[in-house]
């Protein structure tokens, strides 16, 4: 009996998915056991959605009827966005469709309330696209790693600003002006907010760090930084010191002599050393590092956005889906890995209290005495440095840049020296703080 499909939104991912489903459909039906079938598209644009469907699947202006008719198993929402999105997959839940999304900002925040309406109803909610297109991450820390104990994850999980940073890094270029280039060349939106603020890594990195430590969704309590502000200078510089600085979403366990304290959740442009894998990940591509306490270090590599990346996760899902429409709810794999009632209240820990190395850069007056005053700042707080740039100032010019890097800290302190350091009269503006990860 062949599965048959609702898909919501015929745009590049939607697009993707048909061309893909249909292409493989032999294959696709061999590995789950049954055919797959698209055969009503929903998009406002109908000419769009005749387009893709090409006269194989009815289209129509309406997703709540796709949601609604009784002769459709499965529901892929690729609408995007908060609210609509939300309302449709609620309504496919409580008709008793699975469900299928790409919509990671849905998940990371409404995602609670998704999960325990789908649990409640036995039905599935499946997500793989929702994190790195096409790479498996979601399937692989939910079921591979299943026997390992999650220590912590370092992602590159947004491809428009990986794309900007190697951009920046080996061009040179200012972040506008290879902004500008991204957008014209289709990585960037003209609204390019979600990604180059850090709030598409977030949603990611959330999702991930829910189903690395069993763990409700906690998008509201993470740490979410950019690269909007970000000077071609400390790539420079960074590089000079042997590092490179990546958007990263990061997700740590932390726990003091033994006991829980919590776990780190944070999006911020992040020093590197150039050695590591991680580092090497350039253009639009997505990675992410995993370290579980059996398998040790993991990286997933691949394409993390376009049509068929991450049609390839969606039509994964159908699969999947596919695969256990026959099976006993309670024996299904957990949405978030661990069994509902199993969940961790384990906390976020404010930014305030994370650990991390750190890289500052201060513009100074060029005088005797002042490095001297600010490495006294830094070890008065119980802050160990590790090394020290100081370029030479060019020919006339009576001040230069600092940059100092240091091992690990907690961030409260670094916070305390950097309030000091900006209050001396030789330090001539804000410091750059930027942090580092060793990945070790």
């Amino acid at each position: 009996m062949t599965v048959r499909v609702g898909l919501l939104g015929a745009g590049t991912v939607g697009a993707g998915t048909f061309a893909v489903l249909a292409r493989n459909a032999d294959e696709i039906a061999r590995r789950a056991g049954r055919a797959i079938q698209i055969v009503r598209i929903a998009d406002l644009d109908l000419d769009r959605a005749a387009r893709v469907a090409d006269g194989r699947a009815e289209v129509t202006t309406d997703a709540s009827a796709i949601v609604d008719a009784p002769d459709i198993d499965v529901v892929v929402e690729l609408i995007g966005g908060y609210d609509i999105a939300r309302t449709l997959v609620m309504r496919a839940i409580a008709a008793g469709k699975h469900v299928v999304t790409a919509n990671k900002a849905l998940l990371a925040v409404h995602g609670n309330a998704i999960f325990a309406a789908a649990h409640e109803r036995g039905v599935m909610v499946a997500f793989e696209a929702a994190v790195a297109g096409g790479i498996p991450i979601i399937k692989a820390l939910r079921e591979g790693l299943a026997a390992n104990r999650i220590e912590w994850i370092a992602g590159i999980i947004n491809g428009t600003t990986n794309f900007i940073l190697s951009e920046m890094r080996s061009r040179g270029l200012p972040f506008a002006e290879v902004l500008a280039q991204a957008q014209q060349l289709g990585y960037a939106e003209a609204d390019p907010t979600f990604d180059i603020d850090g709030i598409d890594a977030a949603h990611k990195a959330t999702i991930m760090a829910a189903i690395a430590f069993g763990t409700p969704m906690r998008f509201e309590s993470a740490h979410i930084e950019g690269i909007r502000h970000l000077d071609a200078k400390d790539i420079r510089f960074a590089e000079q010191l042997g590092y490179r600085i990546k958007l990263l979403g990061i997700a740590r366990r932390r726990e003091r002599n033994g006991l829980p304290l919590g776990f780190e959740l944070r999006v911020h442009p992040t020093l590197i050393p150039s050695s590591r894998l991680l580092a090497s990940v350039e253009g639009a591509m997505n990675a992410v590092w995993v370290h579980g306490d059996a398998v040790g270090h993991t990286m997933f590599y691949g394409k993390g956005a376009g049509a068929e990346p991450t049609a390839s996760a969606v039509v994964a899902d159908l699969v999947d889906v596919t695969r256990t429409l026959t099976a006993d709810p309670d024996h299904r794999v957990p949405h978030l890995a661990f069994q509902p009632d199993a969940l961790s209240d384990l906390p976020v820990l404010p930014i305030g209290d994370i650990e991390s190395g750190y890289y500052l850069r201060m513009a100074v007056a060029d005088q005797p005495g002042v490095l001297a005053d600010v490495t006294r700042i830094v070890a008065q707080r119980g802050i160990s440095i590790g090394s020290v740039l100081q370029p030479e100032p060019g020919a006339g010019e009576n001040s230069t840049d600092v940059v100092l890097l240091t091992h690990r800290a907690l961030e409260r302190d670094v916070d305390e020296a950097i309030a000091a350091i900006e209050a001396l009269p030789t330090v001539l503006g804000p410091v750059v703080r930027l942090r580092m990860e060793d990945l070790s």
